[in-house]
């Protein structure tokens, strides 16, 4: 069993391939009782899922346990690409096959040497004294896309594609259920009561937007320029 600095926690974890080599860059000596132990047994949902690799199940099993761990230390996950600018995390959450990396590379081609990918699939969101922090974790989509490190978040939009580039704070009930609905969502009530409780802090405290775009560098332009609360000629 290994041991892991992820989002702020010290987490002990027994794991192999994938999951071991993503971790690498999180690991830290052993020292005093870790917040979080993951143990799976990925054979388990392999059975379930026979076309998926026993490593990509230990993966996915492992990530659940941690997602779901966190939520004792007001902390989720959000399925979205995050990308950081000038010390502020931005994240793009929609249904998977949407676009949400395809807008954050119009990112990093936009502000160069100031911008990078925290996570480009399942960064960690925790409140830590009064502030919401992004971090980068070793769940990180196919591309392996990520940074051990921690951002305050600027802002969550999200994301549909549409002709133009447009975006409006988006608020009530539509927005609830999009944010929730690319949540890990771990079965149990006391999970549910914990998410709701989470969710409502974090909308509370943090702008989310709707975000209609096209894959034109513009919308860049337009997110960023809501988002930031900076004018047009700034950026």
């Amino acid at each position: 069993m290994k041991h892991y600095c992820i989002a702020g926690l010290h987490v002990a974890m027994e794991s192999f391939g994938r999951t071991l080599a993503q971790a690498e860059a999180y690991e830290v000596p052993l020292s005093g009782e870790p917040d979080i132990i993951i143990r799976t047994d990925p054979k388990i949902m392999h059975q379930s899922y026979p076309y998926l690799s026993l490593d990509d199940c230990e993966y996915i099993c492992t990530g659940a346990s941690f997602y779901t761990h966190l939520l004792q230390y007001n902390g989720i996950m959000l399925h979205s690409s995050c990308v950081a600018v000038d010390d502020r995390a931005y994240l793009f959450t929609a249904p998977s096959g949407t676009g949400k990396s395809t807008h954050t590379k119009l990112w990093l081609e936009r502000f160069g040497d100031r911008a990078y990918i925290l996570n480009d699939d399942k960064p960690a969101l925790r409140l830590e004294d009064g502030v919401w922090y992004a971090y980068g974790t070793p769940w990180s989509g196919k591309y392996d896309i990520n940074r051990n490190v921690r951002v305050p978040v600027g802002g969550i939009a999200v994301l549909e594609r549409g002709v133009d580039n447009y975006i409006a704070p988006y608020n009530g009930f539509p927005a609830i259920a999009s944010v929730l609905d690319q949540m890990l969502r771990p079965n149990g009530e006391e999970y549910r009561i914990k998410i709701l409780e989470i969710l409502d802090k974090l909308m509370s405290d943090v702008p989310v937007w709707k975000l209609t775009c096209n894959m034109d560098p513009d919308a860049v332009t337009v997110a960023y320029g809501a988002m930031s609360g900076k004018e047009r000629g700034s950026l």
